[in-house]
């Protein structure tokens, strides 16, 4: 087995390949000044079981050009298998046409994988679950959950409710909520245009409650504030807690979680954090739980209890 891991994320490959005790593959990556990307393997992996972790940060197009000239290096190196660990999987929020004339991006990305000839894809809470539908080799889809709840387990809750903000992370909200032995509640909205939400509707009881709103990413983190207000007009605690695994942190971001008033926000490593001013933000390392996963896909173990089934 070999474990490599480009420019994008390299603290998260090295934990991995730490948690593995491994040695991380040779490969070298580099940018000429015209802007392309080079990457060229430089040891023998002929007939070795290869992984590549890539976290698609906030350059997701140059994060997927480097990984697909890794992937095509380490096949036209004799690799036995190419197996990649995307933390957070790029164009996922793309997932279907919601208008006419509209590509499925998702779909694009999940082809191109499929092009360059990967044998397995290792993710972490997908933004929607059928992409996995989209790829013909085994997907591994990884749920964050045993994290949140070792975290906030330690806090001790009560009179909890664990919101989810659409119906689309109400499942992973439920299963959180099961754990932490909290209520579940379940918001409403509508996205009018691009990178804006609006709440719309709340089902559950969220009066004098600490909340636990739980999301799969945060971009310019505007669901998740006006999910925060619509909770305060109905009268919930203000120890409001947010938890999601993914930390894009786009534009206005910054300025509007620490407005906001968050008691605690906590995400994950799965994307590359640049330096932020963020109040109150705690990072959970995914590198134990990625790496288990390989470790126990390179020894034909069962991963049940990691995909959350």
């Amino acid at each position: 087995m070999r474990i490599f891991y480009g420019s994008s994320h390299p603290k998260l490959g090295h934990a991995i390949a730490e948690y593995l005790n491994a040695k991380a593959g040779e490969m070298k990556t580099s940018k000429f000044s015209c802007g392309e990307t080079y990457a060229r393997v430089t040891e023998t992996i002929r007939g070795h079981d290869c992984y590549i972790i890539q976290a698609i940060g906030q350059q997701p197009n140059d994060d997927y050009m480097e990984l697909f000239l890794m992937m095509d290096a380490l096949k036209r190196s004799s690799a036995r298998s190419i197996n990649i660990v995307l933390p957070y999987f790029g164009y996922s929020r793309q997932d279907k046409k919601s208008a006419p004339r509209e590509p499925i991006s998702a779909r694009l990305i999940a082809d191109l994988l499929q092009a360059v000839k990967l044998d397995r894809l290792i993710t972490l809470d997908l933004h929607s679950d059928q992409i996995q539908g989209f790829f013909n080799v085994p997907v591994d889809h990884l749920t964050s959950i045993p994290l949140f709840y070792d975290y906030f387990k330690k806090k001790n809750f009560q009179n909890l409710a664990v919101v989810a903000p659409d119906t689309g992370r109400a499942k992973f909200a439920k299963k959180l909520s099961d754990k932490l032995n909290g209520e579940l509640v379940i918001m409403h909205k509508t996205r009018p245009t691009h990178n804006v939400a609006e709440i719309v509707n709340v089902v559950g009881e969220v009066k004098g409650k600490t909340i636990l709103l739980v999301d799969d990413m945060i971009d310019t983190a505007g669901s998740v504030t006006s999910g925060l207000n619509a909770l305060r007009d109905l009268g919930c605690n203000e120890d409001i807690y947010l938890a999601a695994t993914h930390a894009i942190f786009s534009g206005q971001a910054e300025e509007r979680l620490n407005s906001s008033g968050f008691k605690e926000i906590v995400v994950t490593d799965s994307i590359p954090q640049k330096k932020n001013n963020i109040k109150n933000l705690t990072v959970l390392s995914t590198a134990s739980l990625l790496g288990e996963v390989i470790k126990r896909n390179h020894e034909n173990k069962s991963i049940n209890d990691l995909i959350g089934d």
